[in-house]
């Protein structure tokens, strides 16, 4: 159950940090930023063992910066498309 809450936190806390490196802006709700965070981080995560720096000592910036970078790239993908499937365009 802790895995979960704290999946969800992470996902919150990479998700928000996405949104605000990304110019301009995703119009896209809480609840999806928190998704596109999860599934950033996971991705971050595969990348970061693929690479062979998901452990290290001490604080793990390189995974840190590839689950952003993530879910960045997600953001990016999956706004524009919110706003098409909404009805709405900025």
């Amino acid at each position: 159950m802790f895995q979960i809450i704290w999946a969800i936190v992470a996902g919150l806390i990479i998700g928000v940090i996405a949104k605000l490196i990304l110019p301009g802006r995703q119009p896209i709700p809480i609840w999806l930023t928190v998704v596109l965070g999860v599934v950033g981080a996971l991705i971050g995560n595969w990348i970061s063992s693929a690479i062979g720096v998901r452990h290290t000592g001490g604080v793990d910036w390189v995974r840190h910066a590839l689950q952003i970078g993530a879910a960045m790239a997600l953001i990016a993908l999956i706004s524009p498309m919110y706003l098409t499937r909404r009805g709405s365009r900025l």
